[in-house]
């Protein structure tokens, strides 16, 4: 299929994210499994008309014609210190909370060059969020903005607590507390005497395998009166198209703790590079007392030592059940563009007030 390019300046051309993806995966040069092709794909498939057409990419070729990175924007109005303004976020937004996000791009790609095709753009804000520590591309843009006399913010988001994998399984365990150790021995051989066993589920099952974790994710949070993160039907739809993705890869990580045959707890994350990603699980609360959940977990993190990798990320938050397993954790953080001129100088100045009456509400709370 062809693809009209809208040329705008210095090898950067603009076009629909539907027109994209269909440059195909190679051209989404990102480590991060949320900056994939997969995921935008899979997103673009689960939003609805409207928030698609928002959307568009700006493409940086090089002098051959070959994509060195791509930047997928939307145009959205964002409360921003309670006033209403225009902004151009990520395209994806935060359906499905992605992590780890930075610009796709080949290495050493010159993306300065972005910056007149954004500057045309109807824009008061730029927001940046969820990216990955460090995230070199995207402050080589920000950068870039700063040359040109752009205001820069940049403020940390989330915890992402992670787990740098030991050489062999024995070595991991040798880490953690004697206590924590022998209960999770313990539980595990308790849940072996039942007939614990592990299921995966391949490309054939994904639909079953997620089917599972829905229901049994929906379980764990109806008590605490609330539907979970997969409660809307778009969110499911960016799943089941994103875990078919990976299976076809390879890349799916998804399977269920099962007692005589009934799934009580699933798991669902996926490989990228020498990492896997926890993305999310669910449990019956009626085996809640024998740990199907801590079984679980410990189980993929012995696959993951087992098959080579080098490191267990958690994803965002720090969930008091993470720090059982590791205590390293990475932030990930959000920048802001401010547009020159008035406007910008005007947003630039509520924020600092709103960022003043947030520090001397902190030292009153202290208090």
């Amino acid at each position: 299929m062809s693809v009209a390019l809208t040329p705008t300046s210095s090898g950067v051309s603009r076009m629909p994210l539907s027109d994209a993806l269909e440059l195909g995966p190679a051209a989404w040069t990102s480590p991060s499994p949320f900056m994939s092709w997969a995921w935008h794909r899979a997103w673009a498939d689960a939003a609805s008309p409207v928030e698609v057409a928002e959307t568009e990419t700006l493409v940086l070729h090089g002098a051959d014609g070959t994509v060195r990175a791509l930047l997928p924007l939307a145009r959205r109005r964002v409360l921003f210190r309670r006033a209403m303004v225009s902004a151009l976020t990520w395209a994806v937004g935060d359906m499905g909370c992605p992590d780890h996000l930075d610009v796709p791009a080949q290495p050493g790609a010159p993306v300065d060059e972005f910056v007149p095709a954004i500057e045309v753009l109807p824009w008061e804000l730029m927001v940046l969020s969820n990216l990955v520590a460090g995230a070199e591309t995207t402050w080589r843009l920000c950068e870039a903005f700063q040359s040109r006399g752009y205001e820069v913010r940049r403020q940390p988001l989330w915890p992402c607590p992670y787990l740098d994998l030991p050489s062999n399984w024995d070595g991991y365990l040798g880490s953690l507390t004697p206590t924590r150790r022998q209960t999770l021995r313990r539980k595990e051989r308790h849940l072996l005497n039942h007939g614990m066993i592990v299921t995966d589920y391949p490309g054939d099952r994904v639909d079953e395998g997620l089917e599972h974790l829905f229901a049994l994710h929906a379980r764990r949070w109806e008590t605490a009166g609330e539907g979970g993160a997969f409660e809307d039907p778009s969110v499911q739809r960016l799943h089941r198209r994103f875990a078919a993705e990976l299976a076809a890869q390879g890349r799916l990580w998804l399977s269920t703790l099962d007692i005589s045959g009934q799934p009580v707890a699933a798991w669902y994350g996926f490989a990228s590079g020498d990492t896997v990603y926890f993305y999310q699980s669910g449990r019956d609360t009626a085996w809640e007392r024998y740990s199907v959940g801590l079984v679980l977990m410990g189980t993929m993190i012995r696959r993951a030592i087992e098959g080579g990798y080098r490191r267990f990320d958690f994803l965002r938050g720090a969930d008091p059940y993470k720090q059982h397993w590791t205590s390293t954790q990475c932030m990930t953080e959000e920048v802001t563009v401010f547009r020159r001129g008035f406007g910008g100088r005007m947003l630039r100045a509520l924020d600092t007030l709103g960022g003043l009456r947030e520090r001397l509400w902190r030292k009153t709370e202290r208090h």
